[in-house]
């Protein structure tokens, strides 16, 4: 059965331009003191969740990251699942957003066994039809010196901007601001490649 994401995963944070340190004793009461991501969205008229499941006898565990599409009346395609990506020894958090453009996912994780790799947001776009990834648009700390500890996604009013609101330690590469938050705002998400912009508060 899969899981649904909520990260409950301990890691040393750092010191954030000045910002309140987040420590390993704490980091776990401050993840789960954010609001709920949302993991389910619906494009297209099919619905989809994101989830994940830790792969069995793995140790260190790793938690394999899937994309589910739904079965309905409503959806032209049928029930199917398409992993994203692979989180080593770290339980990712994960969002959902999409409209009839697209599906976004994203998903904290760490990309290796090390425990001095950071953390980073995986984020990409997925055909809605194909499940195949259009996009990816990663978030992570720059120089890899930080974590990315929360990213949950949102699209703005206008249908086309894709909004991503977090925390981290660390700067972002072309952040403006300084701050332990982020908002990363990409224009026109799914039909380009615009880089985002990037404000830490």
């Amino acid at each position: 059965m899969f899981k649904r994401g909520l990260s409950l995963c301990a890691a040393m944070m750092l010191s954030a331009c000045g910002a309140p340190e987040v420590g390993e004793e704490n980091l776990e009461a401050h993840l789960e003191s954010l609001p709920a991501p949302l993991t389910s969205a619906i494009s297209r008229g099919c619905s989809f969740n994101i989830t994940y499941t830790q792969r069995p006898a793995a140790l260190p565990p790793l938690y394999d990251i899937y994309l589910n599409r739904q079965a309905s009346a409503t959806c032209p395609w049928p029930a199917a699942s398409e992993k994203l990506d692979t989180s080593y020894n770290y339980v990712p958090r994960l969002s959902l957003a999409a409209n009839d453009l697209g599906v976004a996912a994203s998903f904290v994780l760490k990309r290796t066994y090390s425990g001095s790799s950071p953390t980073i947001l995986g984020l990409e776009h997925v055909d809605p039809e194909l499940l195949t990834t259009v996009r990816v648009a990663d978030i992570y700390p720059a120089y890899g010196r930080g974590f990315i500890y929360s990213g949950d996604l949102s699209i703005a009013a206008d249908g086309t901007t894709l909004v991503v609101r977090g925390t981290k330690s660390g700067t972002i590469l072309g952040e403006s601001g300084s701050g332990s938050n982020y908002t990363a705002t990409f224009p026109n998400f799914f039909t380009s490649t615009t880089p985002p912009t990037v404000q830490a508060y």
